[in-house]
């Protein structure tokens, strides 16, 4: 019997992330922003539930909603998860805070289902959006610098800030305006989503159909092709900048 790279046997059913989700290392920036607080860049998923794990430090969640500004406490053994539209911030209290991040739609992310809480000008014209969300320094061809990570954030900072004011004075439509830009930046993505979304997490919950139909029938073909996959750690020089922290990504 032959193996590759990943563990799996030549003629095994390579096996699926569970559920068709993706996992990550996430170290939470420690750059202090204009409000004090040191952490990531607030964005919103549109069609995917997050989750955060946190495995080492302490730090905070804050979300907002059509129900309001919440701040969550996050410590080691934490479990902390949030539905598409929840505007959420990641907040390093004590400079240490790591989480392994759990995320819906393995892929969908990747493919930009986040979109960060710019200011309404930015989030307005795709083409400044891209420019402010870019990791490109703005004067030179590298990619990922951390001033450019820092820049977006902050500017990702001073739309939440207004976002949270306005919701808190009562002004919920302010999120109804942030959605809907939000929709209109990634409208043109949508089928490219569904492709994902059919190959990935769709695709795990037919197997599983599929599986308890034939185990009806008595059929445990699928139990001889099993296999396991294995990934290993990222090294730390490929850590790469984003909208939380320092991301440790793996290939599913």
């Amino acid at each position: 019997m032959t193996v590759d790279g990943l563990g799996t046997p030549d003629g095994a059913q390579t096996p699926i992330f569970p559920g068709g989700a993706a996992v990550s290392g996430l170290r939470v920036y420690d750059w202090p922003a204009a409000d004090g607080c040191c952490g990531g860049s607030p964005h919103a998923h549109l069609v995917c539930t997050e989750a955060y794990v946190v495995v080492g430090g302490e730090g905070s969640l804050q979300t907002l909603t059509a129900h309001g500004f919440q701040e969550l406490p996050l410590r080691p053994g934490t479990v902390a998860w949030f539905g598409p539209g929840t505007i959420h911030r990641a907040v390093n209290g004590d400079g240490a805070l790591r989480v392994v991040v759990v995320m819906q739609n393995g892929g969908l992310p990747e493919a930009g289902d986040a979109v960060l809480t710019f200011p309404p000008p930015v989030l307005d014209d795709p083409d400044a959006y891209a420019a402010a969300a870019s990791l490109l320094d703005a004067h030179s061809s590298h990619a990922s610098s951390e001033q450019a990570a820092r820049r977006r954030r902050d500017l990702a900072v001073s739309g939440f800030r207004v976002l949270v004011e306005r919701v808190q004075s009562g002004d919920v439509g302010a999120l109804e305006e942030f959605y809907r830009q939000a929709l209109a930046l990634r409208a043109d993505r949508l089928a490219q989503w569904e492709e994902l979304w059919r190959g990935g997490a769709a695709l795990a919950a037919q197997r599983t159909g599929e599986q308890l139909s034939q185990l009806k029938l008595g059929d445990i073909d699928h139990l001889l092709r099993a296999a396991a996959r294995v990934e290993q750690a990222p090294v730390p020089e490929d850590r790469r900048f984003g909208m939380c922290g320092r991301l440790e990504t793996y290939e599913f």
